[in-house]
């Protein structure tokens, strides 16, 4: 499972498109868990920080998050 995990990581690396799918599922993810958890996400700091930054881009530029996760979605699907 782990080999799995890492040889997607390092393939979304080498490949852009892949690359802004992770980006932006995280960033989504990252924002849902928020809006229903909020004690989850609560430091700014450490390791959590660092989602806590992505649910933050996750609000502030939702409109813009939701034209690229459609985009994302119909690139994936036709191309």
């Amino acid at each position: 499972m782990l080999i799995l995990l890492c040889w997607f990581f390092q393939s979304a690396l080498f490949n852009f498109h892949s690359f802004l799918t992770v980006v932006l599922l995280w960033i989504c993810t990252c924002t849902y868990v928020k809006m229903h958890f909020p004690a989850l996400l609560e430091q700014r700091t450490g390791f959590r920080g660092f989602f806590w930054k992505a649910a933050r881009i996750g609000e502030r530029l939702s409109p813009w998050m939701a034209v690229g996760c459609l985009t994302m979605g119909v690139s994936i699907i036709f191309f």
